[in-house]
């Protein structure tokens, strides 16, 4: 079976190209993705099959390799650095605890600046 990288994919299309090892453009459509993956990053190694679709070559039971490198966790923090946002973090968290517990919500500039702490920890996690 052919091999190649993921060139690009938009996955609310979903839809992108591929390019073979041996240098060929082949599409790739979403629904030839394995069983609960629903999108790929650019640079992700894939073993696919081809077969001739109307308008050129297309990638049919694809199967991953290797995922693409990620910038995400290329730039994330040092785990020393992340304890102390995680520290940081609880004490909000316990903060803003207390105030539930007296029967009102964080002032909303206090809630926005929290939830934008909790997606970027969550980031740094995921990533």
């Amino acid at each position: 079976m052919p091999t190649g990288k993921v060139k690009w994919f938009d996955a609310e299309k979903g839809f992108g190209f591929l390019a073979s090892d041996d240098g060929q453009e082949v599409f790739l459509h979403s629904s030839a993705l394995p069983a609960g993956v629903s999108s790929v990053k650019s640079g992700t190694r894939m073993e696919f099959g081809i077969a001739d679709g109307r308008r050129g070559q297309q990638a049919l039971s694809v199967r991953l390799l290797d995922e693409g490198p990620s910038v995400v966790r290329a730039r994330r923090k040092s785990p020393e650095e992340m304890a102390s946002v995680v520290q940081d973090l609880v004490n909000m968290l316990e903060s803003s605890a207390g105030e539930l517990r007296r029967g009102r919500y964080p002032q909303s500039a206090r809630s926005r600046q929290l939830a934008a702490v909790l997606r970027r920890v969550a980031d740094d996690f995921d990533a």
